[in-house]
């Protein structure tokens, strides 16, 4: 997953830069922990109260609380109450605005649980606030290493939440757990080393005290992997990485999962593999930039690894570069493999898998219903699979144009559509039970890919070409409604920017989503029609949530803008309520 400019011809927006001292490696108990800071504002009420890990497994059903970044083990981003809907989300007020200290990209997901909040902002600053009034209860600041590498903007997109504590991963590529009443830091744990690329702008995963997060660097030649720590001393349990020891040519498959031909020369690529070896493992990226889903009942984790390293230039990384561009599933308990789905072999176009599985049961090709898992890609399609081994039911109807597919990137630039960044970005897509529809936030945004020879350069950014806009050509998103069952498209509904962001569903029979323009907006989960809009003053670019307080429901957004498509800045969490 990279970024660029919405306007200019930028391939690529990087931070990084010397933000306090670096912690070394391994586990840092409280006392030792020097890049602590948290300040205190007013104690959080007594009415927050540790979260079992039954509440989290039981969230999809709690109307009242918002414990996971995507509402549930299961991701489908759907809120279960009803008291604001399609006869009264007219009327939808401001409750409060929170405004944070940090002038950047918002991309956060807030954690609600008790009638507290707990949101993140750039740069990883946490906030614990009152759910109804927006008061301050506590906010920490993390102190980052001399070194932070990453891809796209300074984001994080939440903590996860369990018993008394939160867990966030850092830009400098940290794991930190958090007291949720003081903001105090409990352990905070290295899981790579910055230097090589690594970065942490995910929200966590919390399930039976072991804390899931992957990791970013694609785009700078890391091993991408997904990582276990206990979430009481933060000790390693297990790694998953998403570049095998060994077999990551793969099947040397020629089309995608569509069944188009990706024009690969894959002679070619077999003798330069005879040649030079595996050694090309260790850098293949493979980044895990989105929560992973968790099966309960067979004790699977789920997740979409993105793009190979380099980028573009595909020469010295030959085979199908497994795990890549790919859905894969492994063990809860001990992180070995179970199977995976490939989306896009040897990808040179950047078309990584990277918006968050749903797990969700769906009518296989007989119309029998079955557990099944769901997965918006950047190519601009919905897949359904079968839970159970992976195997493609169906693929949606395209969701946005599809022109010069697979065209090759060539030493001058060559047009294709999608451009790198979608179709679906990172953006969760939503699921309704009661429509049977997953609701996805597109882009349409034509690019040039362009290649050039690249040696592997230590850390350091690595395309191996460029991927530009082109200025004269219309950028545009649409909000599409997509029937699971069928892959049909229900609806769709086109804004004048390029969606990024992610959506909600509510039982009200709403879908909530927030534009680069500033306005938030729902629409008729049924017909597409739109409801309610309202002006946020920067870009709308984080998935909202919904929780309820003294039997009162809320909306919530943040409107910070986005550093990957440029979209105004700002630094507020929107609530809304009816009157």
């Amino acid at each position: 997953m990279a970024g660029f400019s919405r306007t200019s011809l930028a391939p690529f927006i990087l931070a990084a830069g010397a933000f306090g001292m670096m912690t070394s490696p391994g586990i840092k108990a409280a006392d030792e922990i020097q890049n602590a800071n948290t300040t205190q504002a007013s104690p959080v009420p007594g009415t927050l109260r540790p979260v079992s890990q039954q509440q989290l497994d039981g969230a999809a059903g709690d109307s009242a609380s918002w414990l996971h970044s995507n509402g549930s083990y299961a991701e489908t981003r759907y809120a279960s109450a009803t008291q604001i809907n399609t006869s009264n989300v007219a009327k939808l007020k401001p409750a409060f605005i929170f405004q944070t200290a940090v002038m950047e990209s918002m991309e956060t997901a807030p954690i609600v649980s008790n009638g507290v909040m707990f949101l993140t902002t750039s740069y990883n600053h946490v906030y614990a606030i009152d759910a109804v009034t927006g008061k301050e209860f506590w906010h920490y600041k993390h102190k980052m290493g001399p070194v932070t590498t990453f891809c796209c903007g300074p984001n994080n997109r939440g903590v996860a939440i369990s018993g008394n504590r939160l867990f966030m991963g850092t830009l400098d590529s940290k794991l930190v757990a958090l007291d949720a009443k003081t903001g105090n830091v409990l352990w905070s744990t290295q899981i790579a080393d910055p230097e090589e690329g690594y970065s942490e702008t995910m929200a966590p995963v919390v399930v039976d005290d072991k804390v899931l997060i992957g990791t970013n660097g694609g785009e700078y030649g890391i091993r991408g992997f997904v990582k276990a720590f206990d979430a009481n001393s933060g000790q390693l349990l297990w790694t998953f990485y998403t570049i095998p020891d060994t077999g990551s040519e793969g099947v040397w498959a020629e089309n995608d999962a569509v069944g188009r031909n990706m024009k690969r020369d894959i002679e070619a690529e077999k003798k330069t593999l005879a040649e030079k070896g595996t050694d090309f493992n260790k850098t293949l990226g493979g980044g895990v930039w989105m929560a992973p889903a968790i099966d309960r009942k067979t004790r699977t984790v789920y997740f979409v690894v993105g793009n190979p390293s380099p980028d573009l230039y595909g020469a010295i990384r030959p085979g199908d570069n497994l795990y890549t561009d790919s859905l894969v599933a492994i063990d809860l308990d001990t992180g070995k493999y179970k199977w995976h789905f490939q989306y896009i072999a040897h990808d040179v176009w950047d078309l990584d898998a990277v918006s968050p599985p749903i797990l969700i049961d769906v009518k296989d090709k007989t119309g029998q219903m079955i557990p099944g898992i769901i997965h918006g890609g950047k190519t601009g399609f919905v897949y359904v699979h079968d839970r159970r081994d992976g195997k493609l039911i169906r693929v949606s109807e395209a969701m946005i144009p599809q022109e010069g597919v697979w065209t090759l990137p060539t030493s001058t630039g060559a047009r294709m559509l999608p451009g790198a960044n979608g179709g679906v970005e990172w953006s969760p897509m939503a699921f309704s039970p009661k429509t049977r529809m997953a609701y996805a936030a597109n882009l349409h945004q034509p690019m040039t890919y362009q290649v050039e020879e690249a040696a592997y350069p230590g850390g350091k950014l690595w395309l191996g070409g460029a991927f530009k806009v082109i200025p004269s050509e219309q950028q545009w998103g649409r909000l599409v409604a997509v029937n699971v069952d069928t892959g049909k498209i229900a609806w769709g509904f086109k804004t004048d920017q390029p969606l990024i962001g992610g959506v909600l569903a509510t039982a009200g029979g709403l879908v909530f989503n927030g534009e680069g323009n500033g306005l938030f907006r729902a629409f008729d989960a049924a017909t597409g029609r739109k409801l309610w809009e309202f002006q946020c003053g920067a870009g709308v670019n984080a998935p909202a949530v919904s929780y309820m307080v003294n039997g009162k429901q809320y909306i919530a957004v943040a409107a910070g803008g986005n550093t990957q498509l440029d979209f105004k800045r700002g630094n507020s969490l929107l609530v809304f309520a009816l009157p």
